[in-house]
């Protein structure tokens, strides 16, 4: 028997509960929606999660995708899934936890006795290090992205080249390959010797058919890889970046992005103009380096110091 929360699955049977993880302020209790896959036989653990940002939402449309998909009569191995890991957040479509205006993906390996989101991350990060596998589904909040996996471990981490194997696996295409902050669930659980991905599907408001469907691919990408269903996946080669600029607007004003989204651009090329709000010209941004368009804020207002796109440096292939 494989137990997650209330989920519980013996051998070839899938299961949905909830893990519980506090009370809300009314003192009612609340927990996260979980679920087992438990395969007829044995093998590997893989754990996915989605929703640790609350407006995050294309992870949690890969979930519901793939879970009516998997047989457990068909699997070797187990699958721990929580579908919705910030839930306060989620419940108002917010990016940060409202009760303690944090951003959970910040907050790993958390503190059982702690704020809000430690005590669910904590409860979250339990189930990843019992796990050979982990998919930390993201996507670029709501602004525009291209489909990435994030590997963020740093490439000195013993764990590095497994992660980045997982990564090539998935299989979105592109791969930023950099040391990310402390409190991410892709750097915690490296250090406890589970290779560890972070997936980002696109970006946008509400959710996005073609990013989840990306994500339900490289989902099932992982689990021929790596022995989870029988069948084979070739690995592809992605375009890699090791480095990250991003920009904001000098001035206050209106954008006008030039490229689009996974253009390669080259140093000096523009990559925004800003005008007033009669048209007239206040200010041009050109590319540091060469690299990928890839990412952008979505509306077309900026204030003076304001975040406006990123682009990809350092590319190679892997």
């Amino acid at each position: 028997m494989v137990t997650f929360g209330t989920a519980t699955a013996a051998p070839g049977e899938k299961d949905t509960g909830r893990l519980e993880v506090g009370e809300t302020r009314d003192g009612s209790t609340f927990g996260l929606p979980v679920a087992v896959v438990n395969g007829v036989d044995d093998g590997r653990t893989l754990y996915i999660q989605a929703a640790s940002d609350g407006d995050e939402l294309n992870g949690v449309g890969v979930i519901q995708r793939t879970l009516p998909q998997l047989d457990p009569t068909e699997l070797s191995g187990t699958i721990l899934v929580c579908g919705v890991v910030n839930y306060h957040a989620f419940q108002v479509a917010e990016h940060r936890n409202p009760v303690d205006d944090t951003k959970m993906n910040r907050a790993y390996p958390g503190d059982k006795t702690g704020t809000s989101s430690e005590r669910i991350a904590a409860a979250t990060f339990n189930a990843a290090i019992s796990a050979d596998y982990v998919l930390d589904l993201h996507q670029g909040s709501t602004s525009q992205m291209i489909d990435e996996v994030r590997v963020r471990c740093g490439t000195r981490h013993r764990l590095h080249e497994e992660c980045l194997e997982l990564a090539k696996v998935f299989g979105c295409g592109y791969i930023l390959d950099q040391k990310g902050p402390d409190g991410q669930l892709a750097r915690a659980a490296p250090d406890e010797g589970v290779p560890t991905i972070d997936p980002e599907l696109g970006g946008c408001v509400g959710w996005d058919e073609q990013s989840i469907q990306r994500g339900v691919d490289g989902v099932f990408n992982v689990l021929h890889y790596y022995g989870f269903l029988d069948g084979h996946h070739d690995t592809r080669p992605q375009t890699r970046a090791s480095g990250f600029e991003q920009y904001g607007s000098p001035v206050g004003g209106l954008i006008d992005l030039k490229p689009d989204l996974g253009d390669r651009v080259s140093r000096g090329e523009t990559l925004f103009e800003v005008t007033d709000v009669f048209g007239e010209p206040k200010a041009e941004i050109t590319a540091d380096s060469s690299g990928v368009f890839w990412r952008a804020r979505r509306l077309p207002q900026v204030a003076t110091g304001e975040y406006v796109c990123s682009v990809g440096t350092n590319i190679d292939t892997y």
